[in-house]
């Protein structure tokens, strides 16, 4: 995108502490407030590129759509391989939707360590919500990004807010990975699994349920019922002994079907009722104020990242430092302080 560069007498006329802002810009402003998926779309893919001058305007674009922000639930779905995460939010969305919900689905595909490609399916996976006039899908590579979320993840729930969605949904690679990312931008925390507790109990991280705001037991049809069930009860011993992360809620276990639609509805109860309980005692207010600092810390991260990859003396240090590290010539602490040095921090 190309953003003009105003003369000084342009930027002169300006209050002190107001960014100019390039029409390009005002024009994705004014159509995502106007609600625009198509205009969407395109804001989102300007805030996931790495360029300088759209990285510059893709902030502009966020801080000045912030008032329009935060009215919408905020649910991150993890849940084990096979759990049905792209199915069940085809299935949770299209109810909302059915019912005058606006659903955006924010879906992070993982991507090869190799190539640093990912398919992005998810919208083949969710063929009901993708054709559906009420939902926006947008299917994000991961790049390696920890969490199970892509870098960008936290500007597109703000721009799908301002879009007028009220429920925003977070479907991220999986329990596999660290999942602290997603439980940090998001208002509630939902884990799939499937019947079978036994073998899931041993694979199922401690750290994802400490995190859960409840569990949820898919597959719960057919002949599966009664193992679900199982499953469900050996889920909530398991949550029983831990310590709940939040005084106002103890996470509960649910099942359902994402094939039949069958316990969907009191999926969906739960999550209003935890909404309800933590906007009472001011808990939901605290939490997000916490993840936007959260936010903060995570964006400077990721800028010193980026300037330790383009400093052009610590490229040019960089070759013979992990040359020597490689043949145990010098040791990675003593390669660490010569890069920090270089730097000059």
């Amino acid at each position: 995108m190309k953003i003009p560069v105003q003369s000084p007498s342009d930027r002169s006329a300006k209050p002190r502490g107001v960014v100019p802002r390039p029409p390009e810009i005002g024009a994705l402003i004014d159509g995502i407030r106007a609600g625009k998926r198509a205009v969407l779309a395109r804001a989102i893919t300007l805030i996931e590129s790495r360029r300088l001058d759209h990285q510059k305007a893709a902030r502009t674009l966020v801080q000045e759509l912030l008032p329009d922000t935060g009215k919408a639930m905020r649910v991150g779905i993890t849940g084990v391989p096979g759990a049905g995460k792209s199915t069940t939010i085809d299935a949770l969305g299209s109810y909302l939707t059915a019912r005058g919900h606006r659903v955006a689905v924010l879906a992070v595909d993982p991507s090869s360590v190799r190539t640093g490609g990912s398919i992005l399916a998810d919208k083949t996976r969710m063929a009901r919500l993708a054709a559906d006039a009420g939902a926006f899908i947008r299917p994000s590579p991961s790049a390696g990004t920890p969490g199970g979320v892509a870098a960008k993840t936290r500007e597109s729930l703000l721009l799908c807010e301002a879009a007028g969605y009220d429920v925003v949904l977070v479907e991220t690679v999986g329990a596999g990975q660290s999942e602290t990312a997603v439980a940090d931008m998001t208002d509630f925390f939902l884990v799939l699994m499937l019947p079978g507790a036994g073998d899931e109990l041993q694979g199922l991280k401690k750290g994802v349920v400490e995190l859960a705001d409840m569990i949820a037991v898919n597959k719960a049809d057919g002949d599966n019922v009664k193992r679900a069930s199982f499953a469900a009860a050996e889920y909530r011993a398991a949550l029983h002994i831990l310590t709940p992360r939040l005084a106002e809620w103890r996470p509960s276990v649910v099942t359902y079907s994402a094939l039949t639609g069958e316990g969907l509805a009191q999926l969906w109860d739960t999550i209003l009722d935890h909404k309800h309980r933590l906007t009472e005692t001011g808990a939901l207010a605290a939490r997000r104020r916490e993840q936007r600092v959260r936010w903060m810390w995570a964006e400077l991260q990721e800028r010193l990242r980026g300037r330790l990859a383009s400093d052009p003396k610590l490229r040019a240090r960089l070759p013979q430092l992990e040359r020597d590290v490689a043949e145990g010539r010098l040791a990675p602490e003593l390669a660490v302080d010569d890069l920090i040095a270089t730097l000059g921090l």
